[in-house]
């Protein structure tokens, strides 16, 4: 008989938690806010009693409960141990142990990311692939790495780091992480927009893009509706995306790479900038055989990461 499985996403302002089939069927979504005063005392507290209620309203017994996926905005080790996620207040904290004292259950953690990408290749774009990375085009860029089906976390939760990759030598603005000429600041939605200022900075042409107001959506849909400058901006963007997804397909020898994130929105029209950059420097011998995907699930990832992670963790897969 099938088990029931929860996963659980937190983000800074909501977390969103689901009750699954162990073959990965979404049963139930529901949110709950991120209680992040007290350095985030009552977040994993208010987790727990959620669950708990929700077990009660759909007649769930404990002993029908595999346990509970929790991906968190942080570097988590393979012991569940975040060692420190900013934005919920949290120093080093075993969330595998306090969330599994709580409910009495079988808890896995992994940062968000990562888990996300493990839901990518479990149940979407990446089903069917053992070998998968997932590059996240955010605000920043993010990833996951799957290797053999498995989640690759490193020794102290920071591998799939991807926007941190070094591509100029030149730049002058300081990324996020304090150095300078990463994938994150050309690849990411604030990245175009970097990208877009400058080239209109020294363009006399004609354009719709204002300079002060741009998103990536706009010079996206500009380039789509045949502004030259636009379609300068996005060139460059998918030589920026291309040349970091060569270096990560060279590095990693993946099936598969899956671009998610809010940029990838834009559609199928990045796996086509990407591609003249990313055959310049990939190492020749992964060239051929490394594909490209759009991400699928979308917000839901995340759980359904959790869900395979937690699956993973007790032998159910």
């Amino acid at each position: 008989m099938s088990k029931t499985v929860f996963g659980v996403d937190v983000g800074g302002t909501t977390v969103k938690i689901g009750i699954f089939s162990e073959e990965g069927e979404k049963l139930s979504v529901w949110e709950i806010p991120t209680r992040t005063e007290n350095h985030g005392l009552n977040i994993l507290p208010d987790i727990a009693a959620s669950i708990e209620e929700k077990c009660r309203e759909n007649g769930i017994a404990k002993e029908d409960v595999l346990g509970v996926g929790i991906g968190v905005p942080g570097p988590v080790d393979e012991e569940g141990v975040v060692h420190e996620a900013v934005n919920l207040g949290w120093g080093e904290l075993n969330i595998r142990e306090s969330l599994g004292k709580l409910l009495d259950l079988p808890v896995a953690a992994g940062n968000d990311a990562n888990v996300a990408a493990l839901g990518e290749q479990w149940k979407g774009a990446g089903k069917g692939h053992q070998d998968v990375v997932v590059v996240t085009l955010g605000t920043g860029v993010g990833g996951g790495i799957i290797i053999g089906g498995r989640l690759v976390a490193g020794a102290t939760g920071a591998c799939g780091e991807i926007g941190h990759m070094h591509l100029e030598d030149d730049e002058p603005d300081a990324c996020n992480c304090g150095n300078h000429g990463c994938f994150e600041e050309y690849a990411s939605a604030t990245g175009i927009v970097r990208i877009a200022k400058r080239i209109l900075a020294k363009s006399t042409d004609a354009t719709v893009l204002d300079p002060e107001k741009l998103t990536s959506r706009d010079i996206f849909d500009a380039a789509k509706a045949g502004d030259a400058v636009a379609q300068r901006i996005t060139e460059k963007y998918g030589y920026y995306l291309g040349k970091g997804c060569a270096i990560i397909a060279s590095v990693l020898n993946p099936e598969l790479i899956v671009l998610g994130g809010g940029v990838s929105k834009a559609g199928s029209v990045i796996l086509d900038l990407l591609k003249p950059s990313f055959t310049e420097y990939v190492f020749p011998r992964v060239r051929d055989t490394t594909k490209f995907a759009l991400a699928t699930l979308g917000n839901d990832a995340g759980m359904f990461g959790s869900v395979r992670l937690l699956l993973q963790k007790v032998g159910r897969a």
